[in-house]
């Protein structure tokens, strides 16, 4: 009698977990769920995808922040911040096949822009964004602030968080020099270099609505003209449709 005793006792047990389990996941919201309501608010780029390349882009963010680490310093990190750098990550590349950031293992959000020793309070804090390199390779910093602007009606033709993550694509042929090998075919590299050169020439004249920034270099001002493609490709494509188009071969290929 004692062993089928001990057995009824384990049955209701296993019975009693069960049920409690199955409400606890009933009530539990998935992760998923939460990314969804940010980006429908936050993000305009998922905002103007049909339903199918949604959920592709929901994946690809949930993806994303499970194989990166994101570390606040001076700053809480929470889910918006999250769902906003992972967009940023995933704009670029969204129409990329299966890419991933090989060259990147975390990004460290500080609460505003910072100076070249890293150092977020005093004078001289001028940097919005940045790729390491060096001992930081492998580490994007961000401002929180500008993180946030990016993704705001304010924003205009300008994303911080894009224009590191473009840098990343750059890098991932070995330079960061506004050629991204990954990306171009071979034939089309000296046009691609002719062009930013008379961009470039336009707007150190000031006959060019792109950001003065990009006249820095080639590799600004490849991530420059990136940012412009993603926050306004209908103003881009009216402006500058050579180098829309040339954008558009770069970074809207077909999904593998």
């Amino acid at each position: 009698m004692i062993p089928i005793i001990i057995l009824l006792l384990i049955v209701i047990a296993l019975i009693g977990y069960y049920f409690s389990t199955k409400k606890g996941k009933q009530k539990r919201i998935p992760a998923n769920t939460i990314y969804k309501d940010i980006l429908a608010r936050y993000i305009p780029f998922y905002q103007a995808l049909n339903n199918a390349d949604k959920l592709l882009f929901e994946q690809k963010v949930s993806d994303f922040l499970e194989g990166i680490t994101i570390e606040g310093v001076g700053t809480a990190i929470g889910d918006t911040d999250r769902v906003m750098i992972a967009s940023s990550a995933v704009i670029p590349i969204f129409r990329l096949g299966n890419w991933r950031y090989s060259n990147l293992t975390n990004v460290i959000l500080y609460p505003d822009t910072f100076d070249s020793e890293f150092q977020f309070e005093g004078e001289g804090r001028n940097i919005l964004g940045m790729v390491g390199s060096g001992y930081m390779n492998g580490q994007m910093i961000l401002s929180r602030a500008a993180l946030t602007k990016g993704f705001s009606r304010s924003a205009g033709k300008e994303n911080t968080a894009i224009h590191e993550f473009v840098h990343l694509l750059d890098k991932s042929d070995g330079a960061t020099d506004g050629i991204p090998e990954n990306l171009l075919a071979h034939d089309y590299v000296l046009p691609w270099l002719k062009m930013i050169h008379l961009e470039i020439h336009k707007i150190e004249e000031g006959k060019s609505d792109i950001n003065p920034y990009a006249a820095t270099s080639e590799a600004e001002f490849f991530a420059v003209a990136a940012e412009y493609f993603f926050q306004k490709p209908e103003e881009l494509k009216h402006k500058h449709p050579e180098l829309y188009e040339m954008l558009f071969m770069m970074f809207m290929r077909v999904k593998q």
